[in-house]
């Protein structure tokens, strides 16, 4: 069988500003295109379709669009929550889903055969797939559990967690015939983040090892990390990354999908398929006179200015270069004084350190020392 492996769609994504939901449009039609071309039986999203967990409604119209055009290709469609994602209203919306032959899984039931899916596909090949959600370690671990706990504990009773869940739900693997599938939106230890996902979700108390999935699976699915990967584990386990980069932390990842060809008696081929349809994101730096040097009128940009900061500086950085989104002093170009400046700041008024603050970037416009004395005075009288 054919598996289109996507994950990390985040429609709904603001950068610096700029709405993105024109590039969506683009990036989720080439994955449509792809699936077209590629013909899989299976096409898995692996979580985190919207970037919030109040998406809009333009936000939901072009994810719903988008999963009943993979659907319309031929291939079964398998969608689950993500940590971005509001589990309860994408299982909201599993009549739809229904209806339209999707299968979605937003959060845990306590019906846990819900979270195994199974098919055939046109070849006659049997598969089965058990689908993980994204499982918070508040919601996994109870609270008073959380207080008794120290942190190691708790993160070792998470993953502990997560390993009896995957062996209750891929009970059925032991059973020939059939390629075994697991999907997941989780972190794993080992695997690089590649910039762009909430620090919250991503640090060590989330990371869970790789044995926590069976050898007899014949590929896991993942999803939460941006940056497409092949991870160390008993089977065949990835991460197919974001189909476009969702900020500049992400600049020099190889946005794709995963194209998967795996039998009962084949073992997993896996090639990443290119997807270009985003507007590439870059970083550049300089003095004035060399960014008025750069040349990238179809990229996004985050500018480090090496300059003395100044009022009407990060203007006149837009007006040179349209397409800057985050303009910024290069952090080299900042004195520091951060050993200096907590010596001195025992006994120091608001006033005096908000003044310190100024003068170490160089902001000598008086203007902006009275603008804070007046709100610092309203505050104070108030409180």
């Amino acid at each position: 069988m054919r598996i289109l492996h996507t994950s990390d769609w985040h429609v709904g994504k603001v950068l610096k500003g700029r709405n993105r939901h024109e590039e969506h449009i683009k990036v989720l039609a080439q994955v449509v295109e792809i699936a077209r071309a590629e013909r899989p039986d299976l096409v898995i999203v692996a979580g985190d379709l919207y970037d919030t967990a109040a998406p809009t409604a333009e936000a939901t119209r072009l994810v719903t669009r988008a999963l009943s055009a993979l659907r319309q290709t031929g291939a079964r469609v398998v969608a689950i929550g993500g940590n971005h994602d509001n589990g309860a209203s994408l299982d909201a919306l599993r009549p739809w889903a229904d209806a339209a032959g999707i299968e979605l899984r937003g959060s845990f039931k306590e019906n846990l055969n819900d979270l195994l899916i199974e098919g055939e596909t046109e070849g006659g090949e049997r598969w089965r797939l058990v689908c993980l959600p994204f499982l918070s370690q508040r919601y996994a671990i109870r609270a008073a559990e959380m207080y008794d706990l120290t942190a190691a504990e708790a993160n070792q009773t998470y993953a502990d967690l997560v390993a009896r869940l995957v062996g209750k739900l891929s009970e059925p693997f032991a059973e020939p015939g059939a390629v075994n599938l697991v999907t997941a939106h989780l972190t794993m230890v080992g695997a690089s983040t590649g910039g762009g996902e909430r620090e919250a979700h991503t640090i060590m108390g989330y990371a869970v090892p790789a044995t926590v999935f069976p050898p007899n699976a014949h590929y896991v699915a993942l999803g939460h990390l941006h940056r497409s990967q092949q991870v160390i584990a008993p089977c065949p386990t990835r991460y197919s990354g974001s189909p476009l980069a969702v900020d500049f932390g992400e600049e020099e990842n190889v946005c794709s999908v995963a194209i998967v060809d795996v039998g009962t008696d084949q073992a997993a081929r896996i090639r990443d398929v290119p997807v270009t349809s985003a507007i590439t994101l870059r970083t550049v730096r300089g003095t004035l006179e060399q960014l008025a040097t750069v040349n990238l009128p179809d990229a996004w940009l985050r500018v480090l200015v090496r300059e003395v900061p100044r009022p009407g500086l990060r203007e006149d950085v837009q007006d040179m270069l349209p397409n800057a989104l985050e303009v910024r002093i290069d952090p080299d170009m900042l004195p520091d004084k951060t050993g200096e400046r907590s010596a001195q700041r025992a006994g120091r008024s608001p006033r005096e350190l908000f003044g310190d603050y100024l003068d170490s970037r160089g902001n000598a416009e008086g203007g902006v020392r009275e603008l804070f004395d007046e709100l610092y005075d309203e505050v104070s009288s108030n409180s």
